[in-house]
Formats: C-alpha cells, structure tokens, sequence
C-alpha cells in the first residue's frame, strides 16, 4: 500500500464555503443572463447543480441540469448535452429511478459516442453500470465498468479508478467471492488514498467493511462516517445499501453494544492508524 496518509487529505468545500461558492455561481448566472451569454448560463447553471446534489436538494439540481440540457441542445453543444443528461441521471439514481436514471443515461452515451468524446463517454457508462448494480443486474454492471477501469489506469485518473474498483468490489462481494472483494477494494483504497479525497477514501473503508471480520468492520464503518462529516457530505440515503449490509452483517455478529463500540472506536480513530491497521492486514 502507498504510504500517503491523512496529511495529504484535501478537504472538500466546508459549508461556509459551498454557501460562497453558491453565492458566486448565482452571481455570475445573473450577470450572463444580464448579458444574453448563454454559453455562460450553461457553465454556471452546471455548478449550481452539483451544489445542489452535494447538499441533498435533489429536485434543484434535476430542474437546473434539465434546463442545462435543453441549452446545450438549442446550442448545439452536444457533449455538453451528454454531460447534463449523464448528471441528470446520476439525480434519477439518487432519487431511486432506476429506469428513468437508465433511459438518461443512454441518451447521453449515444450522443458522447456521436461525437467521439472520450471523457463524457465514460461518465455516462459508469452511470449504466451504477444503475445496473443496484438494480442487481451484476453481469451488465461488470461488463460496464471493466473498460473504464483500464482507461483510468492508463490515463492515471485515481479518482475514476477507485469509484469503478469499489463498484467492482462490491459486484463481487454480492457474488459471494469476498476473496476477490477484498483485493479490488484494497486496490480501491490505494487509489483513494492517491486522490487524497475523503469521500473515496470512505467508499474505499465502507467497501472493506462488508468483507472483513465484524470488529473490523464496525470500526472502519466508524473511521468512514468521520470521513464523511469532515467533508459535509453523508452517505446519501440511496447509497447506503451496502453499508447497511456491512452494518446489519457486523452487528448480528457481534451484538449491538459491541458493535457500538466497535464503530464509535473507528469514528475517533486517527485516519493514519486506520489505514495502518489496514496495511497491517485485517
């Protein structure tokens, strides 16, 4: 495993600085829609939709990304296009939507395919494969993101790589192979801990959860739950299948006062001792 550790974490946007952040994207919306710049519009409406996402106000950031594709479209930006509607797929997801999110995301790997963009292709099939995982669909969502996990490696995009290995991970933990589970959310890890992002760094710990011995895994659910409040973004509700699992596997296991325990000792443990247990094998 590398040696990185918690100092090269870099922090997401802390609360007062999302509010500012928002603060200025409206800013400049108002002065592009002063100026009739609806390249403009198009840019901030983009980040005002992400913002939206992070901070949960899902029904803002689909009306922002719908009204962004329909720009991109009347511009004829067409990978634009794809990029609104592969966001606007990722809300149907978050939303539980799985046949909208689906249809969304297909609109927007035809039209990266159309005009050959590699960067926007990959951001509309991961968001296939995402949707076939969930939906249980575990042959389709593999076949989706095997390609992407080499483009990533080749192209040294750690973030993409460690989403697309903790999608893996979880493909084979739900295949009951937690021998090869383990081994992809460790490289997972690796590549988490690369990018320096809390978040990938806690999808890499909530992976390892569902996989290792129960006292184990109540503490990295712990140290991932840190992770998580230090950068302002919970697990959205969508997304906590798989730690519900872990969480349901490791307390029937264990009982819930040692599991309480457990994880309370992982969410005060220092991010380095964490991954140096870890390191130290399980």
């Amino acid at each position: 495993m590398p040696s990185t550790t918690v100092s090269s974490v870099r922090r997401l946007p802390s609360a007062s600085h999302r509010a500012e952040l928002r603060r200025t994207a409206e800013a400049a919306a108002t002065v592009f829609t002063e100026l009739g710049d609806r390249w403009g519009q198009l840019q901030t409406s983009e980040q005002l939709g992400i913002l939206a996402e992070v901070t949960g106000d899902y029904a803002a950031a689909a009306r922002l990304h719908e009204d962004g594709v329909r720009d991109a479209q009347e511009l004829e930006l067409w990978t634009h296009a794809s990029f609104r509607l592969a966001r606007q797929g990722r809300i149907a997801l978050l939303t539980g939507d799985l046949a909208h999110a689906a249809a969304l995301h297909e609109q927007a790997l035809r039209l990266a395919q159309e005009q050959c963009h590699r960067p926007a292709e990959p951001f509309a099939a991961i968001g296939l494969a995402l949707g076939a995982r969930r939906g249980g669909d575990l042959d389709a969502a593999e076949a989706r993101l095997r390609p992407w996990l080499d483009w990533n490696r080749r192209l040294g995009v750690d973030s993409g790589a460690a989403l697309i290995l903790a999608e893996l991970g979880y493909v084979a933990e739900l295949r009951a192979d937690p021998a090869a589970a383990e081994s992809l959310h460790r490289e997972g890890l690796a590549a988490a801990r690369r990018t320096g992002d809390p978040r990938a760094l806690a999808l890499a710990l909530e992976g390892l959860a569902g996989i290792l011995p129960p006292a184990r895994a109540a503490s990295l659910l712990g140290t991932a739950t840190a992770l998580r409040a230090s950068a302002g973004t919970p697990r959205p509700q969508a997304e906590r299948t798989d730690t519900d699992r872990a969480t349901a596997r490791a307390r029937a296991a264990l009982g819930p006062e040692a599991f309480a325990t457990a994880f309370a000792t992982g969410e005060g443990l220092p991010l380095p001792d964490q991954l140096a247990l870890l390191d130290g094998g399980p």
